[in-house]
């Protein structure tokens, strides 16, 4: 016969069958939560992320989203593994678990090891994401993040602790297998705006090519450097050395702080870029920017001696972008280059006035030869050799020439002999008569001293003034007419096309203003 149930024997079995149920209702939630992070990666991956930052027990989940990075053919679930993995380790980094301190039990510090070498893991994986196209801006926001993470959170010291070598492997892989695109975001959010990454980039910049140089370069290291190298079109001043991507040194003497120190370790990466032994297209693209946007990083320009002068000899369009520096090094540093003029009386050759460099050739040309000291021998010798020139010339380069020499006559006027001579004696002017006379210019002489162009005249220019085209002809006849003019803008003439020419009406003008009484020239009767 049973007994009597009491009030606390239902209550006892009320607890187990509720106790039961919810444990069945657990069970199937957590198998419904694994089938749906089965069906959704992203659920999955934040579900690993919440446990690691929950509890240490989970840390092994690291190594799950480790392996979800690397993972080929689901790009989306690669980046969210990429993006979860970067806030874990930066939480991670800010509450000090990857840093060693006093006191730690010893399985303390295999974790800290473990978790380090974990990080190191990641590291890579987004060095390597910064070579895919398709990843390359992810990965270069979580990298600087990381890097900027280590310098605040890993440095138990009071002085400044840049993650040096991890912004050199970035820089390593920008270069390398980076694209064009994300070593201009790079430049553009960072190199640009602060003033440490600035300072170490330059440094890691030289290091990689030093490393490079010893063993075989490439074309394609010399233009990645460059474009990063050549992203500053001047120097920064010192109102931008005052951003800083990790905390600002508290040393006021620390390199970072210094422009001089900037300016040495930019000195010593263009260096680097040109021992790699550049060929003539990349060696012609570091000449265009040569004065603007290179030498004024150098602290010592005389060591751009040896690159210049080496450009300036190799002769052709080389030596004409050489020209800039060559003269930047004369003015600014002295430079004992005896040949200069000779040099440059050689590239007045054939091609020049069609090259496409003519407008840059003819601005350094006027600056080279409007010294007032220069000997007249020398400055005839140009304009003559300048003119025969334009006997073969297109017409944009013939309306540059002409006002060029006009304003070289106004400079020198020992040379406006060559625009008018006579007959001395009546014997010169019989054989002018019978026999013509030999024009006493030698055009294959080198030497511009020696070309005997000041005995001579400038025929050249009667003969353009019978030109087909009607501008070259009418500007052409301003060396037969007074010089009223103090000068001209060479600025209005250079820059112009053969088909830019045709409708130009200021020359038509020209005509107008400089229409007054025509003097003989040349040889006359």
């Amino acid at each position: 016969m049973p007994g009597p149930v009491t009030e606390e024997s239902l209550k006892r079995k009320r607890s187990k069958a509720s106790g039961k149920s919810l444990e069945k209702v657990s069970k199937r939630a957590k198998a419904e939560t694994r089938d749906s992070s089965e069906e959704d990666p992203q659920a999955e991956i934040l579900e690993l992320e919440n446990a690691i930052l929950e509890s240490k027990k989970n840390y092994n989940n690291i190594t799950t989203l480790l392996e979800l990075a690397q993972k080929d053919g689901n790009h989306e679930s690669t980046q969210l593994a990429m993006v979860s993995l970067c806030r874990v380790f930066l939480r991670l980094l800010a509450s000090g678990n990857l840093a060693r301190r006093d006191g730690q039990s010893e399985k303390d510090i295999v974790v800290v090891q473990w978790l380090k070498k974990r990080l190191g893991d990641y590291k890579q994986i987004i060095l390597s994401a910064l070579g895919q196209e398709e990843s390359a801006s992810t990965a270069l926001t979580l990298a600087m993040r990381v890097l900027q993470a280590e310098g605040r959170h890993m440095n138990d010291s009071d002085e400044s602790n840049f993650p040096k070598v991890f912004l050199r492997d970035i820089v390593g892989a920008l270069v390398r297998d980076g694209s064009e695109d994300v070593r201009q975001e790079f430049c553009e959010k960072f190199l640009g705006e602060f003033a440490d990454v600035r300072f170490y980039t330059f440094k890691a910049l030289k290091d990689i090519l030093s490393r490079d140089h010893s063993t075989s370069p490439d074309e394609k290291l010399f233009d990645s450097v460059f474009d990063i190298l050549s992203f500053f079109e001047e120097v920064p001043g010192a109102e931008d050395m005052d951003e800083f991507y990790i905390d600002a040194p508290k040393k006021k003497s620390d390199p970072v702080k210094s422009l001089n120190q900037h300016k040495k370790q930019a000195q010593e990466a263009w260096l680097a870029l040109l021992n790699l032994e550049p060929n003539r297209e990349q060696r012609k693209k570091v000449l265009q920017i040569m004065t603007k946007s290179i030498a004024p990083w150098f602290t010592k320009p005389e060591l751009l001696m040896d690159f210049l002068t080496d450009s300036y000899n190799s002769g052709g369009a080389t030596s004409l972008l050489a020209l800039s520096g060559v003269f930047y090094l004369i003015q600014e540093r002295n430079l004992d280059y005896p040949s200069f003029y000779r040099k440059l009386y050689s590239l007045l050759d054939a091609n020049i006035l069609h090259s496409k460099h003519r407008s840059r050739f003819f601005r350094l040309l006027d600056t080279f030869l409007s010294s007032t000291h220069l000997p007249a021998v020398l400055v005839a010798s140009f304009i003559k050799r300048i003119t025969r020139l334009c006997l073969n010339a297109p017409p944009a380069a013939i309306v540059v020439v002409i006002p060029w020499i006009y304003n070289l006559f106004k400079k020198h006027p020992l040379c406006t002999f060559m625009m008018h001579r006579v007959p001395r004696t009546p014997e010169e002017k019989e054989a002018l008569e019978n026999e013509g006379m030999e024009d006493p210019f030698i055009a294959d002489e080198e030497d511009p001293m020696e070309t005997c162009a000041i005995d001579s005249c400038l025929w050249e220019v009667v003969q353009l003034q019978s030109h087909y085209h009607p501008n070259v002809a009418t500007i052409a006849k301003i060396i037969s007419e007074q010089f009223t003019k103090q000068s001209y803008n060479l600025e209005d003439f250079l820059d112009h096309s053969y088909s830019s020419v045709s409708p130009i009406r200021r020359y038509s003008s020209m005509r107008n203003s400089l229409s007054r009484s025509r003097r003989p020239l040349l040889w006359s009767s």
